[in-house]
This record gives structure tokens, C-alpha cells and sequence, in this order.
């Protein structure tokens, strides 16, 4: 009796009778045959409730529980149905694992901590189990957790926004707290059907809890996002704004580049922009990260790059101050910021420039998104960081089966509900 409680103890059986331990010289592990206590018998394995027997199933069954040392360790107990009334013919609930799972709730917890903690070799290693394996487990935890959590339960001011998970155009929707700075949901698709349903579990009560969203400006949540909380404040987000100004310049430089190589000779501005040799317009076209670059952060080299485009092609220099125009209006706050936003505005339409003059257009149909960053200062940031996490979980979980299965493990590391170690 004694070993018995012992063992019952190191497997963590406390609502089951440990009947016997031996070796299996087939599996090279150590079996332990338990049975459940009368308290515990047919239960269904999916609600819990307690119902009527029905047949024997599939007689016995093996779950894989944590090593015992070096030593594999399974667990083995009789699995009968019983007809639930919800649920119908059901296999009994174990305390040991959840339903339809292989491996004990120890094994299961152990691996969603060390998947979020460890790399995918690391995991597969211990405890010697494919990467497939791990993305099933991982959603069992995660579906545990949610079933006690509710991560949606007080959000007011919310980012969105999308990430590549795999080649393709596949795409992830993603939801960020911003008072948490945690990620609290996430789905395949990027589209206004995908919108409509995180608003959809949201909840039409909670939809007007939300005073502020910030996004990237697409239309997909543009649209979307007035019709299902019409009293939040869709903020644009600076960092993809300056975004369409670096991708406006770099067309203005190509057009530089293009216009230069194919004129032979001189070196002197003309009225259109830049006349040089084939030679120096080598110069325009590796002026990229120069033009791209914030004005603090240039190294020697390409400060004297720009002093050679202010000097050999003013049009090309002209683009870059309106692109850093605009990203000064985003360090300015409250009506000052606002004004500056419409200097700027007018700057591109005298600029001659038609690319400038099409990022002026595109700023002043999402002015109203703008000004509200402008007054509210409520940006993306967080969001991105958390993408930029992601993408290094994306890396992690290469491998997995399904895409549920990334969203799971991307939960458990920064949704905030963190697995803990068995008996910890």
C-alpha cells in the first residue's frame, strides 16, 4: 500500500488507484496500471457530466506521462463510453490528460512551457516527441486556458493589424491591448470577413467600450471598424504614413536614377532634375538608405551623399525634405502638430513633383485618422512589436500542421496566460 501511495504521488494520481508498475521490454518503458475512483467513473470526457454507461470503447488505453528519469513512463487505464446527453456516446473523462489526447496533462503542461521558453530542437529533443505533436498539444493547453480566461474582458484602446505567417499571401490578423501590451487575439485572413469576426466574439457590449483603435490605414479595417464601434477613434499609424513617404521618395529616386543613365555627359542641374554620366548616376541609385535614413542616424558617408544630391539634383533633394517634413510633423502634439500637417499639405502641391503630389492626395483622404494621432497620440508601436515577436515564433513553429496551431503557441508567449510547470 505504501508504494502504491508512492507511486500515485510521483505520477501525479491523485484522483486514481495505481494497481501495479512494471517494465515493457517491447516499449522500453515503465507502464503503470491505474484505475479511476468511484467519484471520478463515468464522467463524459468532453463536459464532465456525469451519465449512463454505454459500451467498453476500445478496451485499454496508454497515455504518455513525464520520463522517470531516463526511463519513458505511460500510463494505463480502461476507456469505456458512456452516452452523454449533450455529447452522446462519449470516451470517460481521466484526470490524468484531456480528452483525446495521448499524453497526461503533466506531459502536455511541461511541453507548452518549455515551447514557449525553449527552441523547437531543445523541445522535440527532451522530450522526445515530433514538432507536429507540440502544435497539438500547445492547442490543448491554450483551449484549457480560454476555457477559464476571457482575454477580450475589459479592452478599450485596441491595435491592428497583420503579419505573413507563410508564403504565399497568407496572413494573420492581430489584436493588441494597449493599456496590457498584450496580445489578446488573432486569426487567419486579412479582410473585412476577419474583422467582423473578432468584433463578432467581441461582443456587441464590449464593441462600445472602445475609445481608441489604431491601425495602419487599410481599408479592410477603415471600413470596418466605424460600423462596429462607430464611438472609438481610429488613429493612423505614424510608422506606415512615414511609410508611403520613404516609398513615394524611392520613386521619385528611381526616376533620377532612370533619367540620369540614359544622358550622356555634364554634371550640371537642369530644370527637369539631374544630368550626368552613366558613372556618377551609379551615385542616385545607392543614395537609397541616405534618403531613407533619419537625418541622426546617417554615417559620414551618406551625409555627403545627400550634399551631393542637394547639389547635383534638387528635385530629388526636394522629394527628401518633404519626406522629413512630414516626419517631423509626427514628433508635434495637439493643434501646432495640425497646423503643421497643413503647411506640409500645401508644400506638396507646389513641390511639381507627382509622386509627392499623389502622397499628399493619399495623406489628405486619411487626414481625419491622422489628426486623431496627432491630438490623441495613440500610435501602432506596440502592435509592431509585437509582430516583430511573432515573426520570430513564426520561425520557431516552421513545421507545424495548421496555422491554429501558430496562433497558439504566439497566445501562450504573449497573450499574458503563460503555462506553468507541473507542480509549480
Amino acid at each position: 500500500m505504501r508504494k502504491a501511495r508512492v507511486w500515485q504521488r510521483v505520477l501525479g494520481m491523485d484522483r486514481a488507484v495505481v494497481e501495479e508498475v512494471w517494465s515493457d521490454p517491447v516499449e522500453g518503458a515503465m507502464v503503470a496500471s491505474v484505475r479511476l475512483v468511484e467519484r471520478e467513473r463515468r464522467r463524459c470526457g468532453r463536459c464532465g457530466s456525469r451519465s449512463p454507461w454505454y459500451d467498453r470503447g476500445e478496451g485499454r488505453r496508454r497515455w504518455r506521462g513525464l520520463d522517470l528519469g531516463v526511463v519513458r513512463v505511460f500510463v494505463e487505464a480502461d476507456a469505456p463510453r458512456v452516452n452523454c446527453r449533450r455529447h452522446g456516446p462519449t470516451v470517460v473523462a481521466v484526470p490524468w490528460a484531456r480528452h483525446a489526447a495521448g499524453h497526461t496533462r503533466e506531459f502536455d503542461d511541461m511541453v507548452a512551457w518549455l515551447a514557449v521558453a525553449c527552441s523547437k530542437a531543445a523541445v522535440t529533443r527532451l522530450m522526445r516527441i515530433a514538432w507536429r505533436t507540440v502544435g497539438s498539444i500547445i492547442a490543448r493547453v491554450m483551449a484549457d486556458i480560454d476555457a477559464v480566461t476571457d482575454r477580450l474582458d475589459g479592452l478599450t484602446r485596441i491595435g491592428i493589424d497583420e503579419i505573413s505567417h507563410r508564403r504565399g499571401q497568407q496572413y494573420l490578423t492581430v489584436v493588441t491591448c494597449h493599456d496590457s501590451g498584450r496580445l489578446v487575439w488573432a486569426a487567419p485572413g486579412r479582410n473585412n470577413a476577419t474583422m467582423h469576426q473578432f468584433f463578432d466574439d467581441l461582443g456587441p457590449d464590449r464593441c462600445l467600450e472602445l475609445t481608441h483603435v489604431s491601425a495602419d490605414g487599410a481599408f479592410w479595417i477603415s471600413d470596418v471598424v466605424p460600423v462596429r464601434a462607430p464611438q472609438a477613434v481610429l488613429c493612423a499609424d505614424p510608422f506606415h504614413v512615414v511609410k508611403w513617404a520613404n516609398e513615394a521618395l524611392d520613386d521619385v529616386r528611381r526616376a533620377a536614377w532612370n533619367t540620369a543613365r540614359r544622358q550622356a555627359g555634364g554634371s550640371a542641374p537642369g530644370r527637369r532634375g539631374i544630368r550626368l554620366s552613366t558613372g556618377a548616376a551609379q551615385t542616385v541609385m545607392r543614395s537609397r538608405w541616405a534618403l531613407w535614413k533619419n537625418p541622426d542616424r546617417l554615417t559620414a558617408r551618406q551625409q555627403s551623399t545627400l550634399a551631393w544630391i542637394a547639389t547635383n539634383d534638387p528635385r530629388l533633394h526636394r522629394a527628401y525634405l518633404l519626406k522629413e517634413g512630414l516626419r517631423y510633423v509626427f514628433t508635434l502634439r495637439g493643434q501646432v502638430a495640425i497646423d503643421a500637417l497643413d503647411r506640409w499639405y500645401g508644400w506638396t502641391w507646389r513641390c511639381r513633383i507627382p509622386e509627392m503630389i499623389a502622397l499628399g492626395r493619399k495623406i489628405q483622404r486619411h487626414r481625419a485618422t491622422i489628426i486623431a494621432t496627432l491630438t490623441h497620440g495613440v500610435t501602432n508601436a506596440l502592435a509592431e512589436s509585437v509582430n516583430a515577436k511573432i515573426r520570430l515564433i513564426t520561425r520557431r513553429a516552421f513545421g507545424f500542421h495548421n496555422v491554429h496551431a501558430l496562433i497558439a503557441l504566439a497566445m501562450l508567449s504573449l497573450g499574458g496566460y503563460r503555462p506553468d510547470l507541473p507542480g509549480r
